[in-house]
Parts: C-alpha cells; sequence; structure tokens
C-alpha cells in the first residue's frame, strides 16, 4: 500500500473524548519516535503523515513540526501535484507552525487535504492553493528523471559503488549511502534523492578509480582469509603426513622384494592395491580441499582491491 492509501484507511479516526486519548493517535507518535508523548491533544498532523510513510517503507522525518516536510523528498510544482503528494501550509502565529497532510486533489483555487489532526479528526478538508508553501512528493524520486530506482542501482554497482547492495529496485539506507558517495565524488548536492542531476552525473562517470595502497593492500582482520589460511594449513599437513606414512612401507616393501618377478606379483595384488587405495583418496581430498580454500582466499583479496568490499 501507498502512504495515501495507508492514510485513507484512517479516515474517521478521532481524538478520545474528553480526557480519554485515542490510542491508534498515540502510536502514530511512537511510529516516529515520539512515544513519549501521552496526550492525543499534542498537534499530530506531521505525526499522521509521519506514521503512514513509515508504515509504507518510507522515511519520514521522524518530527513533530509540520514545516520540516519542506526540506523532505522532492519539490513538485503545483501543476505537477498528484494525489499522495504531501502538501505543507502555514499555520497559527509563528514562523515554525505549519500544517501538514496529503493532497488529494487541486480545484481551481483549492487543494483538498487527507490530514489528521484536522478538527481533532483524520479527514478530506479544503484550503486556498494560495497558502501552499510547498509540495512534496514522496519515494525521493524526481518526476522528470527517466531512470528507475533499480537502473541507478545496477548503474552504482557497474561504476563501483559496490555498498548499494542488491539491485532491489528499493531505495534503502544502502542505495541512499551509495548515493551520498556517489554525489561527493562528483561534486553534487549531497542529497540522497533522484533527480536529473543524479541521473546525467550517471550516465557521464567513468568508473570509480580504487586507492592505490588498497590495491595491492589486504583486507585487514578478515575472517575468510583466516579461515582460508588455517586450511591451507590443515591440507598440507594432511597431505606430507599421509605421504609419508605410504612412503615408508613402499621403500621397505622395494628392498624387501628380491627379483622382478617378486615385485610383479605385489603391484598385481588385488587386496594390496585396495588397502593402498584409500590412503591415496585421502590424499586427493586435503588437495581439493587446499585448493577450495585457496581459490576463497585469493577471491576474498581480489573483492578488497577492487572496492567490492571493506
Amino acid at each position: 500500500m501507498t502512504p495515501y492509501d495507508i492514510a485513507k484507511s484512517y479516515i474517521g479516526t478521532t481524538e478520545g473524548p474528553g480526557p480519554e486519548n485515542n490510542p491508534v493517535i498515540l502510536e502514530m507518535y511512537a511510529t516516529v519516535g515520539h512515544d513519549w508523548v501521552e496526550h492525543d491533544s499534542v498537534a499530530w498532523c506531521a505525526a499522521f503523515v509521519g506514521h503512514c510513510l513509515e508504515q509504507a517503507g518510507i522515511r519520514s522525518t521522524r518530527k513533530l513540526t509540520a514545516r520540516s516536510y519542506l526540506t523532505w523528498g522532492v519539490q513538485v510544482d503545483i501543476a505537477e501535484a498528484q494525489p499522495g503528494d504531501i502538501g505543507i501550509i502555514p499555520r497559527g502565529s509563528s514562523g515554525w507552525q505549519g500544517h501538514v497532510f496529503f493532497v488529494d486533489r487541486i480545484e481551481g483555487g483549492w487543494v483538498w487535504g487527507l490530514g489528521g489532526n484536522q478538527g481533532h479528526a483524520v479527514n478530506v478538508r479544503r484550503y486556498p492553493s494560495s497558502k501552499l508553501l510547498g509540495i512534496r512528493r514522496a519515494g525521493h524520486v524526481s518526476p522528470a528523471t527517466r531512470l528507475s530506482v533499480r537502473q541507478v542501482q545496477k548503474r552504482l554497482k557497474d561504476l563501483g559503488y559496490h555498498e548499494v547492495g542488491v539491485a532491489d529496485g528499493l531505495l534503502g539506507p544502502r542505495t541512499r549511502g551509495a548515493i551520498l558517495a556517489f554525489c561527493d565524488d562528483h561534486a553534487l548536492p549531497l542529497v540522497p534523492i533522484i533527480d536529473v542531476a543524479l541521473e546525467e552525473a550517471l550516465v557521464a562517470a567513468s568508473l570509480r578509480p580504487v586507492a592505490p595502497e588498497r590495491a595491492a593492500g589486504m583486507p585487514k582482520r578478515s575472517r575468510i582469509v583466516a579461515a582460508s589460511d588455517a586450511q591451507i594449513g590443515v591440507g598440507l599437513f594432511g597431505v606430507v603426513g599421509t605421504v609419508s606414512a605410504q612412503a615408508a612401507p613402499i621403500l621397505s616393501d622395494a628392498e624387501a622384494a628380491q627379483d622382478g618377478l617378486a615385485r610383479l606379483f605385489d603391484l598385481l595384488s588385488l587386496n594390496d592395491r585396495l588397502s593402498g587405495l584409500a590412503p591415496w583418496i585421502g590424499v586427493l581430498c586435503f588437495v581439493v580441499v587446499i585448493a577450495s580454500a585457496v581459490h576463497a582466499r585469493h577471491a576474498r583479496i581480489e573483492d578488497h582491491r577492487s572496492g567490492r568490499t571493506m
């Protein structure tokens, strides 16, 4: 569900009668990190918007001030506003006060807002559109961009920003971190949003450089490298031990053989062949363990030197 859909499901929710408090509204405060609020009489329009955003998996400002949404998301012109965008208008006599809601529709000179704390309830009310301080769009994606979140994630990964993680199409904390790292490297504003400037920079950007000391270095305190080294050591010890154990009786048997016929008989003896095969299977297993450990060790070091991992 979108934040707007979630908001519509709360229509009709009201503050508790008299001194009583509605636990549904108190939960909205808690969702945005303000579980200290004990009364639903505390202004809750921003808590309502934040709660709906968080329930949809989108980080809100997590503040109780309506005007905090003036710097959230992406600015949208009034002519391009859509249902579900977030509108902010002034309220009260102080410069920090305001009211925030989800845009339901804009008709003529009026904006219809779906919000909380509108007459102590969640409902749809109209306000003069001339009072709008701003309209912001959820999702942190500018409507003018052509790249999807998944495409941005893949492009960042191709450029060497492996901290983006899996290209899942979600603008989560790892993707925002990768966007910030890219913006810092390319002198863009440090805002984790997908806009035209980011899109153009991604298209023109070259591969992320890797520091020389990292390109020739080794990962520190790597459990994979440590485990691989241990496996290689155990495997070598097993191979040497097994070969040594088999070498002694082979040499002894060779010295005891008096003529070529005795050697040929020993060679063709089925029992001797089967009993002698098992140790060499053990040697083969140790060799496989060593080869796998060497491969894992090399891959981990290569990932470190290419910047894929820390």
